[in-house]
């Protein structure tokens, strides 16, 4: 597995945040079953950055906590049986791992929130890598059904890691 982090702001955070972003990546791979290598890219950026990510590839002119982009169509959440059609499109030539997608988190927010909620920033970045990760592997929260799903799994993958509220 490659987990390319690239850092265009200082996070500052007062914990090993590649190390915690590694963990929860490999551990959302593995509770979803995800049956490949996996390449995945994330990007910590402050709030002007991830403000104009938003607006060039979303059209919303605001900043944001976290975006994701996959890599990979599903019919279903979670459902790998159609990734084999997409792998020419989604493979790393150099290492033969499938290209996920991409994850940037606006750190201000990690902080932001962590607080608004209640919880630990160490809690509140595991939690937003687990929410894009789980968008990479075709969960969304659009209608209340998805988003009950998506959520339960964002509570089972933090859970089983140890990382509560």
């Amino acid at each position: 597995m490659t987990i390319n982090i690239i850092c265009e702001t200082t996070p500052g955070f007062s914990f090993h945040y590649k190390k915690l972003a590694e963990s929860v990546i490999e551990h959302s791979l593995d509770t979803e079953g995800f049956p490949y290598e996996a390449e995945v890219n994330l990007t910590l950026v402050d709030e002007e950055r991830i403000h104009e990510i938003n607006l060039d590839m979303r059209q919303i002119d605001a900043p944001t906590d976290v975006l994701s982009f996959p890599m990979i169509a599903y019919e279903y959440p979670a459902d790998f049986d159609g990734v084999d059609d997409q792998l020419d499109d989604c493979v790393n030539p150099d290492t033969g791992e499938v290209l996920l997608g991409d994850i940037v988190i606006c750190v201000p927010r990690v902080y932001q929130q962590a607080e608004e909620y209640g919880h630990s920033v160490k809690r509140e970045y595991a939690f937003l890598i687990t929410h894009s990760m789980l968008h990479l592997m075709g969960y969304d929260h659009m209608v209340p059904e998805e988003a009950e799903l998506m959520e339960a799994h964002q509570r089972k993958i933090l859970d089983t890691m140890g990382i509560t509220r």
